[in-house]
């Protein structure tokens, strides 16, 4: 998933249990003087209305899992286990039966059907529609069929490898084999949707009707507030200590972090640059410091700007980058370099394998840069989401470049994240750029495809528009290998693929750095997604 601020481009990533052992600081969160069972978390805008199927970052991200709930979910322990889903089974990888369980309603009282997932999973699937998670279902026969490209119409509106075989039943074929499959189905993309979404989507996503603990509690205030309560008809709701949530837009992260230390929000998940040296001093017992499932890239448009097309440039801008320098003076250590696209928390990761092309090498990396042909005026700008707390990484990441390749390069910040994404999308912005990624499911597919697959240049968050064929052939490969470790093998080849041409820069993975108020007791993460079942209460 693409990343606003700390990652994700998510839903699944290390587990972290966040215990209070000491109070202190805090105060009363928003003024109530009492734990009222309402918690207040950040955000940022997110880019699109909520809508599972066009949801790919983490700000909506967060309120989607919130609202609604899946097939499978991840669990405290980092595992994948049923949530709707009584029982998936599959003799092959390739055709999938899953059974519903009983007693889910949408908030509007309609009955969770097998029929609810079929008509959602085609309406994210269909290219008219330009959902931003098209291509997570490409897995499923008959996606090519609502995808046939650019100019030309789908003559179908759905896929033939879905079939709701009675209410609580649900048949899946995919185009081969893919053990990750179950896993996948954890992502948000593949939540149900209620038959009023289909009369209005852009009304329903102001004010989505959903399937999961939480309800909306009034329409979205753009750039204010997302309010949610507790829904009570929810399965288990008795269980759930938060009455509801809160979640606060903000578009500068310090100003969060001031209000969390001052008692004025709950919940902040991501600790700006400007908290990292006093954090664990401001919130004492109240915070977390682990590994995250995010890598942060620099990445470059090559299907529209030709100036970046050569490979050797890319290197020559990589092996510019001091990434410990980064890791340690920027962050504090709360960033750790990256030598690979695929994230350490991954099976697949491999230690050191970007080598040179990760490793700051100043001399070699200016003879590649002349070698190259270098760039239009030997000037590079870097664009970045202001609302991110980007600018000191970013601003570092410039003055390394520009001293050690002796060209001009300027920084853009973009007011929020959703406009750099969007300025992507519609092929405005020509410049290298900030991105990251978190995963959505945990398999080191997920930090392929999605990014840099063909599919994903109309269908995904390919917003280099990089396409290989062997990279492509390789994926597949690794799709329908039989066993774990030989798709491992045809992912961390199709890897390779990326290391030697480096349509990205990789240039550090995430650590999760958060707090709490004192009116939390305790909070389990996944990924950047609260699992708001595991939220303890003072």
């Amino acid at each position: 998933m693409r990343g606003a601020k700390s990652a994700k481009w998510v839903a699944i990533a290390t587990v972290v249990v966040l215990g209070a052992t000491a109070c202190g600081g805090g105060g009363d969160t928003g003024g109530s003087g009492k734990n009222d069972g309402i918690v207040s978390m950040e955000i940022g805008e997110p880019q699109n209305g909520l809508i599972p199927s066009n949801t790919y970052e983490t700000e909506g991200g967060q309120v989607i899992s919130a609202l609604f709930a899946g097939l499978t979910k991840l669990n405290a322990e980092n595992k994948v286990v049923d949530d709707l889903a009584a029982s998936i089974d599959t003799k092959d990888s390739k055709v999938w039966t899953i059974k519903l369980k009983p007693g889910y309603t949408f908030h509007n009282g309609e009955k969770v059907t097998a029929q609810s997932f079929v008509d959602a999973w085609n309406y994210g699937a269909n290219q008219e529609n330009k959902q931003q998670t098209n291509a997570l279902f490409n897995h499923i026969q008959g996606w090519t069929d609502l995808n046939p490209g650019e100019g030309k119409k789908p003559t179908t509106d759905k896929m033939s490898g879905l079939k709701a075989v009675d209410e609580s039943t649900l048949q899946v074929t995919l185009t081969g084999p893919f053990s990750a499959f179950r896993a996948q189905l954890s992502f948000t993309a593949f939540s149900p949707l209620p038959k009023a979404f289909f009369q209005d989507p852009k009304a329903f996503g102001e004010k989505p009707i959903g399937n999961g603990p939480f309800e909306m509690d009034g329409s979205v205030k753009h750039n204010e507030s997302i309010s949610l309560k507790k829904y009570d008809k929810f399965p288990d709701a008795s269980k759930i200590e938060v009455k509801g949530i809160n979640f606060k837009i903000y578009s500068n992260q310090d100003t969060a972090y001031k209000d969390l230390v001052a008692g004025n929000l709950d919940l902040d998940i991501t600790v700006p640059n400007s908290g990292l040296p006093t954090y664990k001093k401001d919130l004492p017992g109240r915070t977390i410091d682990e590994a995250d499932s995010g890598v942060g890239y620099i990445g470059f448009p090559l299907k529209y700007n030709k100036s970046f097309q050569n490979k050797d440039l890319r290197k020559a801008i990589s092996m510019s980058i001091d990434r410990k320098a980064i890791a340690d003076k920027i962050f504090l250590g709360s960033r750790m370099p990256a030598d690979d696209f695929i994230n350490p928390i991954i099976d697949g990761y491999r230690q050191g394998a970007c080598g040179e092309a990760c490793t700051l090498n100043p001399a070699k990396a200016k003879e590649l840069y002349k070698t190259s042909g270098g760039l239009p005026g030997n000037a590079l700008e870097l664009g970045y989401n202001a609302d991110g707390d980007h600018k000191a990484w970013i601003t570092a990441v410039a003055n390394q470049i520009q001293q050690n390749l002796g060209i001009k390069v300027t920084v853009k910040p973009f007011e929020q994240f959703q406009t750099i994404l969007n300025d992507l999308d519609a092929k405005k912005y020509g410049g290298a750029f900030r991105m990251a990624w978190n995963m959505d499911y945990p398999d080191a597919e997920n930090y392929l495809r999605p990014i840099f697959s063909t599919d994903a240049i109309a269908n995904g968050s390919n917003y280099a528009g990089y396409s290989n064929p062997a990279f492509d052939k390789l994926l597949v490969e690794g799709d329908q290998a039989p066993v774990p470790a030989d798709a491992i093998k045809k992912y961390q080849a199709a890897d390779d693929i990326l290391l030697n041409e480096m349509p990205y820069i990789p240039v550090y993975f995430y650590k999760m750095n958060g707090g709490f108020s004192d009116k939390i007791k305790s909070v389990k993460v996944a990924g950047h997604n609260v699992l708001w079942d595991t939220v303890k209460l003072s």
